[in-house]
């Protein structure tokens, strides 16, 4: 049997996580983590609970402290809306949520939370105390749930629209590995026959006597040249992709050609595509359905598209919207987006529906995404091995070229 719970006090800064075994009235051995000041404290509160304390030990610190994903937050968000909806009162709610799990840099940002909802502080506000974890369209729904008395219905939609844009992230990511993949094991098995395994063939022919192919003398040569200076690929990719990244960040023009050119690779610019207007639709119909008024709703859709080309689009529609034109046009002025959510958010708008079609589209093109990395995933198995095959087959048949040509002589 297992025991956890956490002992609060004013000075809860100064908590210490405990874990102890013990035996209960029953006579029944139990065990637990729980927070105190001290292992006295501990000790005397688990008496009173008529525990008899065997053993008390300070759980360790880890050495790092976990980083908070955006999936934590998603979970909170989820587990937030079970409490509510249970009739657990805010707080309660929150030192529940943050007695659960194993992510200490989570549990101390719920406390954070707690904390300022104890002193005063609404909901909303004290998550907006926070914006590293917690964006703007978060805090807008959380504030808008707050001030309409539906909090619990506004968390269960953030919870869902959460959920589903880590699923969709998930789902880009494992596209754009593919690639990534193919090449790593192609640089990485080519690399290890040139510098352990061509040198074994290179004294094998030096017995011969003969002169050796060009293709053979070429691969021995690039063999030398990679057993002498390793260093310089290994630097030189280190160096490109330490470059690329901070060119990207640091610099607005770079990062927007990149989006541009990424939009346009085949097969992988098609599922960004698809990606960013599931994004598109799905951060509209949420905001859409906390009551956000439109125009002011487009500036978090425009951040959550994930693409500059994407993130103009939305600012013009919000220019054109802002300007009595209906959503729908704005969309097809951009030629960005396809008809078909053209004209459901056409009919979406023209039947006070545009909350539902928005979503219908964001699972659709999500569909698409999911089917599309499905597919990319059973076409580049092949591809790998093609590329191995390649690879591998060229070195192997530089190395017995020579062996042939003898073979033919004799």
């Amino acid at each position: 049997m297992s025991s956890s719970s956490t002992i609060r006090n004013k000075s809860s800064d100064s908590l210490e996580t405990y874990t102890w075994e013990g035996v209960n009235r029953s006579g029944v051995k139990i065990k637990g983590e729980t927070q105190a000041n001290n292992a006295n404290m501990l000790r005397a509160t688990l008496r009173k609970q008529g525990i008899n304390t065997k053993k008390v030990v300070k759980k360790p610190k880890p050495l790092f402290a976990p980083k908070i994903q955006p999936a934590d937050i998603a979970h909170f968000a989820r587990q937030m809306t079970t409490m509510l909806n249970s009739g657990v009162p805010m707080v309660q709610s929150l030192h529940m949520v943050a007695s659960g799990g194993d992510n200490t840099s989570m549990h101390s940002l719920i406390k954070k939370i707690a904390e300022s909802i104890e002193g005063g502080t609404g909901f909303g506000a004290s998550l907006a105390q926070h914006p590293k974890y917690f964006d703007k369209l978060f805090v807008s729904l959380v504030k808008a749930g707050e001030q309409a008395g539906t909090l619990e219905t506004m968390l269960d939609k953030v919870a869902t629209y959460k959920e589903k844009s880590e699923a969709l992230k998930s789902k880009i990511k494992k596209a754009v590995m593919y690639p990534v993949i193919v090449v790593l094991a192609a640089v990485v098995v080519s690399s290890i026959m040139l510098i352990w395994v061509i040198p074994q063939f290179k004294e094998v022919f030096s017995s011969f006597g003969a002169d050796l192919p060009a293709f053979t003398l070429w691969v021995i040569s690039l063999s030398e040249w990679l057993q002498e200076y390793w260093w310089m690929p290994l630097v030189g990719m280190i160096g490109a992709g330490f470059a690329f990244s901070t060119a990207k960040k640091r610099s607005v023009a770079f990062d927007r050609f990149m989006d541009r050119v990424t939009l346009k690779i085949p097969i992988i610019g098609n599922i960004l595509n698809m990606a960013s207007i599931a994004r598109f639709c799905r951060t509209f119909a949420t905001m859409f359905a906390a009551g956000v008024p439109a125009v002011e709703a487009l500036d978090s859709v425009a951040g959550s598209t994930g693409n500059s080309v994407y993130y103009d689009a939305t600012m013009s529609i919000k220019e054109d919207a802002s300007q009595g034109m209906q959503i729908n046009v704005g969309m097809q002025t951009t030629q960005l987006f396809p008809n078909m959510v053209v004209q459901m958010t056409r009919i979406g708008e023209e039947s006070g529906r545009l909350e539902e079609m928005l979503a219908r589209a964001a699972d659709y093109y999500e569909e698409q995404v999911d089917d599309l990395v499905d597919t990319l995933a059973k076409q580049i198995e092949p591809l790998i091995m093609a590329v191995l095959g390649v690879v591998v087959g060229g070195l192997v048949i530089a190395m017995y070229l020579p062996i042939f040509k003898l073979g033919a002589v004799v």
